[in-house]
């Protein structure tokens, strides 16, 4: 699975140009997780692999790509990208949407940015059920987003769910998608994000995992020591491969 080495003001950029240019885009926040599960499915690989952007969102990723050769890489987080977005919309009058989240977590995120960010144009916000639309459903919301003129859609469903939504209506919304994730519930002050340093150090799974071990045990106890296993070997193989052409040169 691939992961871009790039920055919050490349992704912002990025993302409002191809907004001015009511492009349709889809832009992925790769944890540690979405690579295993990339690595467990050649579906959901193929989806990540055909997003226009897959920053890493988690510290053990940008260590990872430091130690590949890209010494420059940072961390690009979906809450933060996701505020910094909303400022450079707000500046630049481009329209904003929202989809996914609880309607109270919905609720009370458009009331938290129309005050952090009043001249913000909210066009569209929707909170879909939990279960699969149908597809006149689907349809549906596909032409209430494009009627909206939404610029930048931000979606707020769980991973690999909005990755595979991303990746079934790229080219049908007419809109920069990102799947942030729980931004919304951050945002919305629904849900506590770990300290900064913890963030810093690599720990927040530590964090999120002492708050939600029903609901996270497996996945970190399966994926974190399966990746560094997996990319250690890839490291070693990265570094046999440099050893032979520099051998060769």
């Amino acid at each position: 699975m691939g992961v871009d080495a790039t920055n919050y003001a490349h992704v912002t950029e990025a993302a409002c140009s191809w907004a001015r240019e009511a492009s349709s885009r889809s832009i992925c926040f790769a944890t540690v997780n979405n690579v295993m599960e990339a690595y467990d499915s050649a579906e959901f690989r193929r989806v990540m692999n055909g997003a226009d952007l897959v920053t890493p969102d988690g510290m053990p990723l940008v260590w990872s790509l430091r130690l590949l050769g890209h010494p420059d890489a940072t961390r690009v987080y979906g809450p933060d990208l996701t505020l910094f977005l909303l400022k450079r919309a707000e500046r630049e009058r481009l329209s904003v949407g929202f989809y996914g989240g609880s309607p109270e977590v919905l609720a009370r995120l458009v009331r938290v940015v129309e005050r952090d960010y009043p001249q913000t144009r909210i066009v569209y916000a929707y909170s879909p059920p939990f279960r699969p639309l149908s597809p006149e459903e689907d349809e549906r919301v596909v032409q209430e987003i494009n009627a909206s003129r939404t610029s930048i859609l931000f979606i707020g469903l769980n991973t690999p769910k909005q990755d595979f939504w991303m990746a079934a209506h790229r080219g049908r919304v007419r809109s920069v998608m990102l799947g942030v994730g729980a931004a919304f519930d951050f945002i919305a002050g629904s849900k506590r994000q770990a300290p900064r340093w913890m963030m810093r150090c690599g720990l927040e799974w530590a964090f999120r995992f002492f708050t939600e071990p029903r609901r996270l045990a497996r996945r970190y106890l399966k994926h974190n020591p399966r990746f560094v296993a997996l990319f250690l070997l890839q490291l070693l193989r990265s570094s046999v491969r440099g050893c032979v052409q520099n051998g060769r040169s």
